[in-house]
């Protein structure tokens, strides 16, 4: 039985050594996938921070076009607002001065009315402005509806130049 000892001893040593150069691959293995998993854990770290550093700067770049944009529309609007401000002063000067009759509207009328009968005096004041032109007086009623009409046509036009405004500012490239 001895030669059968003998086997069963190399049996075991040769499985030992199996054992152990499998656990020498396996750990030889593991520094290698671990030496790869770790470069690879680098660059992926490394290609998330460039992202979130490019997303960065768009967020950025978008705040501070967003920022200027702000501001362009708000100059805008104080600009409207400050026309809209004078048309609305120069429409109470106006209609101030057609009450108190320190000014007086008159319309042109066509000469060949005149003649027709229309009672207005062919012939104008030594102190006309329009050489030899009939013109008539408007009843002050008249006059400041015509004053207010016309105020709403300007508050009307600042309005759309606003508008317009605001449009080219949202939207410049298509305007250009």
């Amino acid at each position: 039985m001895p030669a059968f000892g003998l086997k069963i001893w190399c049996v075991i040593g040769v499985l030992l050594l199996a054992g152990c150069s499998a656990v020498l691959a396996w750990q030889v293995q593991d520094w290698r996938y671990e030496g790869r998993l770790a470069e690879q854990a680098r660059l992926h770290a490394e290609t998330l921070n460039q992202m979130t550093s490019a997303a960065a700067t768009a967020q950025q770049a978008e705040q501070d076009k967003r920022l200027a944009l702000e501001q362009r529309l708000t100059a805008s609007e104080q600009t409207h607002y400050r026309a809209l401000n004078d048309a609305q002063r120069d429409q109470d000067r106006l209609r101030d001065r057609l009450a108190t009759a320190d000014l007086r509207l008159s319309v042109l009328v066509d000469a060949g009315d005149a003649a027709q009968g229309c009672g207005v005096p062919a012939t104008s004041g030594a102190g006309g402005v329009d050489h030899a032109a009939v013109r008539a007086r408007l009843d002050p009623a008249h006059a400041r509806r015509i004053v207010a009409i016309t105020g709403e046509g300007d508050r009307g036009l600042i309005a759309l130049q606003a508008c317009q405004a605001y449009i080219r500012a949202l939207a410049p490239a298509h305007f250009e």
